[in-house]
């Protein structure tokens, strides 16, 4: 079955980095102006200690992302504890405009049963939960990175049954958890409160390295993600195939314009798998790439021999 390059959306997720604010609003414009991506996720997702930062830039981001053609979805934060963290949420929740994708159970629960987006932390892995989810306002649903082939088809199968949008991750670094703890700051001798803002100090993550010296981990903030970009550009004929009607990709510290060129070149039959996977380790050079998830195995391998339908 061939991609269809008219129903398959590419999506840009959330920047989960510190990035400074004028690197911030250089990044969107260029995506603005360049990126073959059709939906944009905006906010903060990781730390709302981040959040002043760029929250002011938010409405010019959108006027122009929109004015580009772009769909712009506002995300939740992945964890709410403080009550400013719920106020924020709630804050969010209330918005008619534009649409938002909800990432916690505190963002589901003041967003009542009206529309929304499931982002990739409420761990949708099965239909019963999906189906709940639908019940409760969902519209869309962001599947777990971890989740295999298989459970990726049945879960797709469910979720359109229900008329809802279902989209994976195919790059950038898988997140593997988030932790009431700031690992970033304690690694610096600095507590959560008093950080100083040390995460910026990593656009693309704080390396974490095993006794032997080899890289295992990233750490940004609260949050863990994987060492290797995760990259499911081969098996992106599948993925449409089984039902996936969106295709997320992760910003990270390269050229994300040219990562969505790739992408959109694949699904549009216009780069063959092999040029468009050298043309993205090109862009990605020093990074490892990774695919074990999806093929049921330890989430940083790599499985060579994969091939789009």
């Amino acid at each position: 079955m061939a991609v269809s390059d008219m129903t398959t959306k590419l999506t840009l997720g959330p920047i989960a980095y510190h990035w400074p604010a004028e690197e911030r609003r250089d990044f969107y414009a260029r995506i603005a102006d360049e990126a073959p991506v059709d939906e944009v996720y905006l906010g903060e997702v990781i730390c709302s200690k981040r959040a002043p930062f760029h929250e002011p830039d938010l409405p010019a981001m959108i006027e122009r992302l929109e004015r580009a053609g772009k769909t712009v979805i506002l995300s939740s934060l992945a964890e709410v504890m403080l009550k400013r963290e719920r106020k924020a949420t709630e804050d969010l929740a209330a918005m008619d405009h534009p649409e938002i994708e909800i990432n916690n159970a505190a963002g589901l629960y003041a967003r009542g049963k009206r529309p929304h987006r499931i982002g990739p932390f409420m761990n949708a892995y099965n239909e019963a939960t999906i189906a709940w989810l639908a019940g409760q306002g969902a519209t869309h649903v962001s599947l777990p990175t971890e989740l295999p082939a298989e459970a990726i088809a049945v879960a797709a199968q469910a979720a359109r049954g229900l008329g809802l949008g279902v989209e994976v991750q195919v790059f950038g670094r898988a997140s593997l958890a988030v932790s009431a703890r700031c690992y970033h700051a304690r690694a610096h001798g600095r507590t959560k409160d008093n950080c100083q803002f040390v995460c910026e100090d990593d656009p693309d993550g704080m390396p974490l390295r095993t006794r032997d010296d080899a890289p295992i981990l990233r750490v940004n903030g609260i949050q863990t993600q994987s060492e290797s970009y995760v990259d499911l550009l081969p098996e992106t004929g599948r993925l449409v195939a089984d039902g996936v009607t969106h295709l997320r990709l992760m910003p990270q510290a390269v050229d994300m314009v040219a990562v969505a060129e790739i992408f959109r070149g694949t699904l549009d039959r216009a780069l063959e798998t092999s040029e468009a996977e050298a043309r993205l380790r090109a862009v990605c050079t020093g990074t490892r790439f990774s695919n074990g998830f999806y093929h049921g195995q330890a989430g940083y391998r790599r499985i060579a021999g994969a091939t789009s339908v």
